[in-house]
């Protein structure tokens, strides 16, 4: 079987990886450099600490990964779990927080839900006043995306995988056989066009526009997202938590040198944006309102913090901010629209990927609830840890 992946980010990658592994010829099709579309500009979060079942499944079947990736990739991805911590100003916030503690205990994560002064003991500078909750895992943490993206590129590519750069998709047809995943696909690039029998669209924030060559109709928008460095007023101890006031969407974590970054939607307008023509630089307004807010919620960042870059990138936003695993019609399978959860989940998609593309269904956990038809069903199960 030839399997074309369109996208060279970290979920197109591990998706290759998995399939060339499992045997399949694999072709991955990046318009630009690996990893220039949005892996590279990722914060890098890993965690567990999702408010619904299937986020928090996947989660841990990524986690099964990080946790060997060094081993396994033999790449140090400077992987450190210093733990998450969710912080909530509103008794609704709360009581939401404790229903999920104790599903996501029932699904093996070690979370537990605090007090703010219990919140206070893992984030020293914490303004726990401010504050009437909190959860907490320790197993959750970041990593560097371009170090990941390197460990799943090496191997995909010594697992026999082509790995072609500069090479975009102009153009997709797609000849139903009868069967329920392949299909007689032909892709087309500026220097050939390649005979497949899946197609993988994991072009994540272009995922929408490939998808409509494809004949297939995705929710997924590209939306706009910031990340300042700065150098805090007091510095942040490495022992802190990647740190995220979830009623205004303020997070911040320890970085090296003393450093730490800070980051947060804050407007009401959210509007899609062009992937191909947009700004990737950090606007100076928003960097002020992050810093601030990020002193709202612990005092590291007095009025002394300075601002040392920043970058802007995208997330593949959903209307429930869950990601379109799924065959979407033969020939044709979508990874894509992890609404700014790809880098962590990348692992257990890769190998879903694999399974349907290669055995028809998935079995690592189940992907139903993934599929685009549920937005036709209006099951209002939206993730709300989103910051």
């Amino acid at each position: 079987m030839h399997v074309v992946v369109c996208g060279g980010g970290v979920v197109g990658l591990a998706a290759a990886h998995s399939l060339a592994r499992r045997g399949a010829e694999v072709t991955v099709c990046e318009a630009g450099s690996l990893g220039s579309g949005n892996t590279d500009r990722s914060a890098g979060g890993i965690r567990a600490q999702f408010s619904t079942p299937v986020n928090v499944d996947l989660s841990l079947a990524s986690m099964d990964v990080w946790n060997a990736f060094e081993e396994r990739f033999g790449v140090d991805i400077a992987y450190r779990r210093s733990g998450y911590l969710f912080l909530a100003r509103t008794e609704g916030t709360a009581e939401r927080f404790r229903a999920q503690v104790a599903m996501q205990n029932d699904r093996g994560v070690p979370s537990e839900y605090l007090s703010p002064a219990e919140a206070r003991e893992r984030c020293p500078e914490l303004r726990a006043e401010e504050f009437v909750g909190a959860t907490y895992s320790p197993t959750d943490g970041f990593a560097d995306p371009h170090l990941a993206l390197q460990g799943f590129s090496g191997a995909a590519t010594e697992a026999g995988a082509d790995v072609r750069t500069k090479t975009p998709v102009t153009g997709i047809e797609v000849e139903a056989t009868g069967d329920e995943v392949t299909a007689d696909v032909r892709v087309e690039t500026p220097d050939e066009t390649l005979a497949a029998d899946v197609f993988v669209n994991a072009a994540g924030a272009w995922a929408r526009r490939v998808g409509a060559m494809a004949g297939v109709d995705l929710p997924i928008a590209p939306r706009r997202r910031q990340v300042a460095v700065v150098a805090p007023e007091t510095p942040v101890p490495e022992s802190v938590p990647l740190t995220i006031d979830l009623d205004t969407g303020s997070y911040f974590r320890p970085e090296r040198e003393r450093q730490a970054l800070v980051g947060g939607h804050f407007s009401d307008e959210d509007p899609d944006v062009d992937p191909d023509d947009y700004d990737t630089g950090m606007d100076l307004d928003w960097a002020v309102e992050a810093v601030e807010r990020a002193g709202e919620t612990a005092g590291y960042f007095g009025p002394e913090t300075g601002i040392v870059r920043g970058w802007a990138g995208l997330y593949a936003v959903t209307p429930d901010h869950h990601p379109v695993v799924e065959v979407s019609r033969p020939g044709v399978v979508t990874a894509a629209g992890f609404s700014g959860h790809g880098f962590q989940h990348s692992p257990a998609t890769g190998q879903l990927v694999a399974e349907l593309c290669l055995d028809g269904e998935a079995s690592l956990l189940d992907v139903t609830s993934l599929s685009r038809d549920r937005f036709d069903r209006d099951e209002g199960r939206d993730e709300r840890n989103v910051a």
